[in-house]
């Protein structure tokens, strides 16, 4: 019986602090769950379109609609909590009679962050770039891997990750090679003495339908650069090291000049 007592008095007096945990965990469960349905939404979509993977435009709204969902849901959870105390209603009465003072406030305090996540939903619409787009931004060139609203993320080619704030993605310029012929294409290059027979040295990739290109020459070598285009999606950095595995096998009995060098992706 004591315990019992003991147990309704600690719930009277920490009724406040135990509501609001309750009510933020559970806009927190309850975001979790709806994100995990949109996702399993998108397999069913996939499944229903008859194909493995969605189209970048449509991968980079649904990605953005599962974050705008789940941004809402803890948003307005942390509002129901904090609207539990007396102190924090009074004090958002006070600031909403105020609303000039309130957005002043709030603007210069999260201009970045508001920044940022405008840019991301601008990007997510207008889709300048796009999930699985090959970029260069600021000379650096990679895949476009995830669009969050806060910031991107581009994979280099030495598979190093990129993260670029959204509202500085928007203010400088970019190129989009994808989006020029919706093919990727991988560079893969070998350096050759500068004597070797080129059609014995260009055997394999000619043979495999690519077009092989002069890269650079010096007194003592060749480079030869072979061009390999691409699905978007594909997994081009297995793609090329698989080319080059190949390539250099082939030219075992007559070495190259120099170790292989391998180029950024680029797009058609």
């Amino acid at each position: 019986m004591p315990d019992l007592y003991l147990g309704a008095s600690f719930f009277a007096e920490y009724r406040r602090e135990l509501t609001a945990a309750a009510t933020f965990l559970g806009a927190l469960a309850l975001a979790e769950l709806l994100d995990r349905a949109l996702s399993r939404r998108t397999g069913s979509l996939r499944a229903a379109l008859g194909t493995e993977q969605l189209s970048p435009e449509l991968r980079t709204r649904l990605r953005l609609v599962r974050r705008l969902v789940f941004a809402a849901i803890v948003m307005l959870g942390a509002a129901l909590a904090l609207a539990q105390f007396p102190d924090v209603r009074r004090l958002a009465t006070g600031l909403l009679a105020s609303s000039a003072v309130l957005g002043i406030v709030v603007g210069f305090a999260a201009r970045q962050t508001l920044a940022n996540a405008i840019a991301g939903i601008l990007i997510a619409i207008t889709q300048p770039i796009r999930v699985g787009d090959v970029v260069s931004f600021e000379g650096r060139r990679g895949q476009v891997e995830d669009l969050a609203l806060s910031y991107t993320t581009i994979r280099l080619a030495d598979g190093a990750c990129l993260l670029v704030p959204n509202e500085r993605l928007v203010q400088t310029p970019l190129e989009n090679h994808t989006l020029r012929s919706g093919r990727v294409l991988v560079e893969a290059a070998v350096w050759v003495a500068r004597d070797i027979d080129l059609e014995r040295a260009t055997r394999l990739p000619r043979s495999r339908g690519l077009e092989v290109q002069v890269g650079a020459t010096d007194k003592d070598a060749v480079e030869l650069v072979a061009l390999l285009r691409l699905e978007p999606g594909a997994d081009w950095q297995a793609a090329r090291a698989e080319l080059l595995r190949a390539w250099l096998a082939d030219l075992a009995t007559e070495p190259p000049a120099k170790g292989p060098e391998v180029s950024s992706p680029v797009a058609d």
